[in-house]
């Protein structure tokens, strides 16, 4: 499932900075482990000291091309610096590609082990509430469809689904794990499109920004993913202890970090994460012409599954997991029968997999079977159950 949230999935009623205008400042100072960051360090103005002038050179300089090409074999978080790398950013990814000082690798294995026991959960509410809930987050909904990667919708939600997807393996922050050197990939990417799209005139000309995917964006991102998925399984009563909650939490922290968000801005308690949830993401929640069509697209390519499982079903679990009210500003059309079918198979088939039902729902094959091939799907367009190749952008959406 590729770069994936606001992979991603998912990411989300007025535009930002437009909301809560008197607040924000102080929402965002109070969300990390220093109470009241520092004068001039909002995340708002945050973006990436160390990879956005890079990026700009590299662009500038031609040498991406050469780039995608060398480092298509760089896959494992172990594997060496592949030959052919301009000198400038090879040097560069020597520096990030290894975990912050403060990474706790028991609580990292912790999450690794809680996320595959809990697969099947996060594959749709990754794929389906997150990856849904991004197109009515205005800047990301916009950014992605005027980006290069708005214009092959299945690529780049495969690449965004390969964030979450590494994020979730067994071992992903080990040397064997994949990890660490995705999200390295993923934070060149972004510098790249922090320079690549202000020359847009279409992004401009919708945008509310001049420069996108600052440290802010990416935390409204993770809140629709890690905090939208928390809340999620605690609301479906699915058995989540404190040591779980404790390392799944981690895991997204070294997350963004390694995306280049700063310590000092990353939640460090749920009750924080979601505190600061209410204020930056639940309020900006709206529709866009762009969001409306990315969303048409991300349900477009889930549907190519099938499985016996229609599109009015698709339909219904995005309303059940986001709400009627998003359902309806994406123009989702209604499947009464789907929506009683969701609604009540879908809390029995969580019962019967965590043992707390001897009942197996007659819709248990049809749910298990739908969640796997919905993974795969996103997985390099299906033919790869192991990685998607990330490439840099060098240019925009064409008009």
């Amino acid at each position: 499932m590729e770069n994936l949230s606001r992979r991603k999935i998912l990411s989300l009623g007025v535009a930002l900075g437009l909301v809560g205008a008197a607040n924000s400042g102080q929402a965002w100072a109070a969300s990390g482990p220093v109470a009241g960051a520092a004068a001039g360090t909002d995340p708002r103005w945050i973006w990436d000291d160390a990879a956005d002038p890079l990026m700009v050179s590299m662009l500038d300089n031609g040498h991406v091309p050469a780039i995608n090409t060398a480092w298509a074999s760089w896959v494992n978080n172990d594997d060496p610096l592949p030959s052919g790398l301009p000198t400038e950013f090879a040097a560069y990814l020597r520096q990030v590609n290894r975990l912050p000082s403060w990474a706790d690798p028991a609580k990292l294995a912790r999450a690794a082990d809680f996320n595959r026991r809990r697969d099947t959960y996060l594959f749709m509410l990754y794929g389906l509430g997150s990856g849904i809930m991004s197109t009515v987050i205005p800047r990301e909904a916009k950014s992605v469809y005027w980006s290069a990667g708005g214009a092959d919708m299945q690529d780049r939600a495969a690449k965004t689904f390969t964030f979450g997807y590494d994020l979730s393996q067994l071992g992903a922050f080990e040397p064997t794990g994949q990890f660490v050197v995705t999200a390295n990939k993923t934070r060149v990417v972004h510098a790249a499109v922090r320079h690549l799209l202000p020359q847009s005139p279409h992004w401009r000309a919708v945008a509310d920004e001049t420069v996108p995917i600052s440290a802010a964006d990416i935390l409204v991102t993770f809140h629709s993913l890690g905090t939208y998925v928390y809340r999620k399984l605690l609301d479906w009563k699915i058995p989540f202890p404190a040591a779980d909650q404790e390392a799944f939490l981690h895991s997204w922290q070294v997350a963004i970090n390694l995306l280049g968000v700063p310590y000092e801005h990353i939640p460090q308690t749920w009750a924080a994460a979601e505190k600061q949830s209410a204020q930056v993401l639940t309020p900006i929640l709206t529709p866009s012409t762009e969001g409306i069509a990315l969303a048409e697209d991300l349900l477009g390519l889930t549907a190519q599954i099938d499985l016996g499982v229609t599109r009015g079903f698709l339909n219904e679990f995005v309303r059940y997991v986001l709400s009627d009210e998003v359902g309806d500003w994406l123009g989702l059309k209604r499947d009464y029968a789907s929506a009683a079918l969701v609604r009540t198979a879908w809390p029995a088939f969580i019962l019967f997999r965590e043992g707390l039902s001897p009942v197996m729902p007659a819709t248990f094959y049809l749910f298990d079977q739908f969640v796997r091939a919905l993974g795969m799907l996103f997985l390099n367009k299906g033919s790869s159950g192991t990685t998607t190749p990330i490439t840099i952008p060098t240019g925009n959406r064409a008009g």
